[in-house]
């Protein structure tokens, strides 16, 4: 997939800033970190869609599932090669899940991306892209004990991000959504 489309759930404030509190201690000890990303449009969030193209969503239908309570468990690794993706694990309650079928049924078929389809679905907050497998322990070591403890969270709201124009937009939900 080249030029993507996606839907992500994004943060109340509380827990956005636990997050980024994460990426400012990666960062600070020298680390790839998503703080790293200063585009308007970064954001801690869970990917819950990823495909080339996605018609319009029935938003009404999503409101009403919102918001969404979601754990943020231990750190995880993602990757083969030389580096790894850090991020936080997600609970993946039901409630989550059956947002997740919902998003999907409501896009209809597509050509999403196998990381983020029904059944094949890892939910993580991303923390650092490509670091080395040799400092992954000082990345872990770097979140402190706060890295292992759960961060309680409100999935407050559903944006859409569009790779192509580099662009976020609200679909559903409220609170601070629009920050997205």
């Amino acid at each position: 997939m080249s030029a993507v489309v996606s839907l992500e759930l994004v943060f109340d404030e509380e827990a956005e800033s636990a997050i980024r509190r994460e990426w400012k201690l990666l960062h600070d000890a020298g680390l790839p970190s998503q703080a790293q990303h200063t585009g308007a449009s970064n954001r801690p969030h869970i990917t819950l869609l990823v495909r080339t193209a996605l018609p319009e969503i029935d938003a009404e239908r999503l409101d009403r599932v919102l918001p969404v309570a979601v754990t943020l468990g231990a750190p995880v690794l993602f990757g083969v090669s030389r580096t790894r993706v850090l991020a936080r694990s997600v609970v993946p309650s039901g409630e989550l899940l059956a947002l997740h079928a919902a998003v999907h049924g409501l896009a209809g078929p597509g050509d999403d991306a196998p990381h983020t389809m029904p059944g094949e679905w890892t939910p993580h907050v991303t923390l650092a892209r490509r670091v080395p497998v040799g400092r992954i322990g000082e990345a872990v070591d770097a979140l402190g004990a706060g890295g292992g403890e759960p961060i309680r969270a409100w999935a407050l709201g559903i944006r859409r991000w569009d790779a192509e124009t580099r662009t976020v937009s609200p679909i559903a939900g409220r609170g601070t959504l629009e920050s997205c």
